[in-house]
């Protein structure tokens, strides 16, 4: 009988974070197979009532749709967030010019802005991942279409992302203003603590 030690607690912690902040895209050929209900192509549709190319072509426009309304949503989520860190941290800094007290007293509120901040971060993350599948699944679907003016097209004119010359994916630009928030609050909270001695 073989002995196992489990790892410990903080390793599982780290792999964890590691697979989670790996970039890494779904790609259509991870889609392809699963996609296409299996037994359905053009033999099973009545050509004189709906054509298959029809109703692929449906079932593409409201995806396309679906997936316009998550990145309407995480636009919403992006002004909420501004907002609500824009407002705490003035009201914070309100507060604070008016009766300077112990530094202590900023320890929670910097907590608090920094779990605002790192929630943030991880929203706007797990949208990019839903939206990288929401890509794959409709260049998959756009293979059933006569042409593919997202998989094919627009996306390979700006260089798949790669080329920050062509390109830069706002997704990954969006996800440093968290970080900036973050920064802002700790440089503000040291500034505070060393000028107050």
């Amino acid at each position: 009988m073989e002995l196992t030690i489990p790892p410990k607690t903080g390793h599982v912690a780290v792999i964890a974070l590691r697979s989670y902040f790996r970039l890494r895209h779904a790609s259509v050929a991870e889609v392809r197979p699963s996609l296409w209900s299996a037994g359905v192509d053009e033999s099973a549709y009545d050509a004189a009532r709906r054509p298959y190319q029809d109703a692929v072509l449906e079932q593409y426009k409201l995806y396309v749709e679906m997936t316009d309304r998550v990145s309407a949503r995480r636009a919403t989520m992006n002004a909420f967030f501004l907002s609500l860190n824009s407002t705490v941290g003035t009201a914070v800094a309100f507060v604070w010019g008016l009766q300077k007290s112990s530094v202590g007293l900023l320890v929670f509120p910097l907590l608090v802005l920094l779990v605002m901040s790192g929630t943030w971060f991880c929203l706007l993350r797990s949208y990019r991942q839903l939206n990288s599948a929401k890509f794959a699944v409709i260049g998959a679907l756009e293979e059933r279409l006569p042409t593919s003016p997202y998989w094919r097209g627009e996306w390979k004119a700006l260089g798949e992302g790669a080329d920050r010359g062509r390109y830069w994916p706002m997704s990954q630009l969006e996800q440093c203003v968290p970080l900036v928030f973050a920064a802002l609050y700790v440089t503000g909270f040291v500034v505070v603590a060393v000028t107050s001695r």
